[in-house]
């Protein structure tokens, strides 16, 4: 199965060090990086989306952080 994730966090370095774990563990970037102005808490917001090819079948069960 095609594993898909969107990775988000406040644009500080934990940003950067989510998507950087994602990676070291197998996922690859999927298109662009999103950063936008979060209004309700004042703070930019950062988004990138991953996939990562898995064994076995798609279920709601599967826990994709943990691929």
């Amino acid at each position: 199965m095609k594993a898909y994730r969107l990775l988000t966090a406040d644009d500080t370095s934990e940003f950067c060090h989510k998507v950087t774990e994602a990676l070291s563990k197998g996922w690859e970037l999927y298109g662009n990086p999103a950063y936008a102005y979060d209004a309700a808490n004042g703070t930019m917001r950062c988004a990138q989306a991953v996939t990562k090819d898995a064994k076995g079948d798609y279920s709601r069960d599967v826990k994709l952080g943990a691929l």
